[in-house]
């Protein structure tokens, strides 16, 4: 899911960081954001919407609408599209608003 190679931009190849999703060990990259990385190892769903309980995705993507909204390091309702990723993260898909007993 990652742009490796393009014919006019040229991508540095940039530190590898490992985190927990969801209790399974991911990686992504320096720079990256939660989402960009979780979206770039395939995972589309970020949360549901809490009452229909409908996937969330990748929406605003400059932390405006919550749709993903995750538990970051314990905390509930980060914006993980503009959080970026750090060595060692645990997160977590929230199921209920603020809801830290997923």
């Amino acid at each position: 899911m990652r742009i490796k190679e393009h014919p006019i931009l040229t991508f540095e190849e940039k530190p590898k960081l490992e985190f927990i999703y969801d209790g399974k060990k991911v990686s992504g990259y320096e720079g990256d954001t939660i989402a960009s990385a979780l979206h770039a190892i395939g995972v589309k769903t970020l949360s549901h919407s809490i009452h229909l309980k409908r996937p969330r995705g990748f929406y605003c993507a400059i932390g405006n609408c919550a749709s993903c909204n995750m538990i970051v390091d314990g905390k509930p309702n980060i914006r993980t599209c503009v959080t970026l990723l750090k060595e060692g993260m645990v997160v977590k898909t929230q199921t209920n608003k603020g809801d830290l007993y997923d």
